[in-house]
């Protein structure tokens, strides 16, 4: 019998579409569901990077309800000692989008960090949006100044600098995130109603549409894409910028 890997996937989407998106008839989040054993799954909605705009928490609410998880919660930047409770509880957390900085500042301050990669060691399911996504990743920074300086560690729990929804500006941030990186790391591009699973054996899958891939060498970027079809990865080389 094959071992089960210690860690269940991690879902990067750029944004909510990918909620409620189906495949052949198939709602994407089922096959989250099904990665879940609980009979009634505790899912955590965390909106500390869009200022906990309760509109946000309808949509995920919406979207969990469609796939049978009814006990949803709203975790607030003030962070009461219920709503922990229900964290170190919870089934599936999700980081919703916004400013990459605020949320991650919240998350220091109330000890949310420790409380998510907690969770996550002990099998919570994650996924992060936008903003949320780029936090799981390796660095996040400010949403205007892009230097060495305002670069700031995340939760690296994904081993690449993360960036969504940014391609009608050539994932420009994104290649300056790389370039001023103090340490050498690769960087991936998420397009507006796209995805990508950060699989426990280390693997990417994208979901919906090619994911961008970018590494700086000798001062040049690399961007490759990474296409998704019947879940296997293809690379293709796509320019040197």
């Amino acid at each position: 019998m094959k071992p089960s890997l210690p860690f269940k996937p991690i879902y990067l989407f750029a944004d909510s579409q990918l909620l409620f998106w189906r495949l052949n008839e198939t709602h994407l989040l089922f096959s989250l569901r099904e990665l879940i054993t609980a009979e009634s799954p505790k899912a955590a909605y965390i909106g500390a990077s869009n200022d906990d705009n309760p509109d946000y928490h309808s949509i995920f609410e919406s979207a969990m309800n469609s796939v049978g998880i009814k006990n949803c919660r709203m975790i607030s930047s003030s962070l009461s000692a219920d709503e922990a409770s229900f964290i170190e509880q919870a089934d599936l957390i999700l980081l919703a989008g916004g400013d990459i900085e605020k949320g991650w500042r919240v998350f220091e301050r109330n000890d949310l960090k420790q409380s998510i990669i907690r969770r996550y060691s002990e099998g919570a399911l994650l996924i992060g949006i936008s903003a949320g996504a780029a936090q799981l990743g390796m660095l996040g920074w400010p949403d205007t100044d892009v230097r060495c300086e305002n670069l700031f560690s995340t939760f690296r729990l994904v081993p690449f600098v993360i960036s969504a929804h940014e391609e009608k500006d050539d994932w420009m941030m994104l290649k300056n995130v790389l370039r001023v990186a103090p340490m050498k790391v690769a960087g991936i591009g998420i397009p507006a109603g796209g995805g990508m699973i950060y699989h426990a054996d280390h693997s990417i899958e994208p979901i919906r549409y090619p994911l961008h891939e970018f590494s700086l060498e000798r001062g040049r970027i690399n961007h490759n894409l990474l296409f998704p079809e019947n879940g296997k990865l293809l690379i293709e080389a796509s320019e040197v910028c």
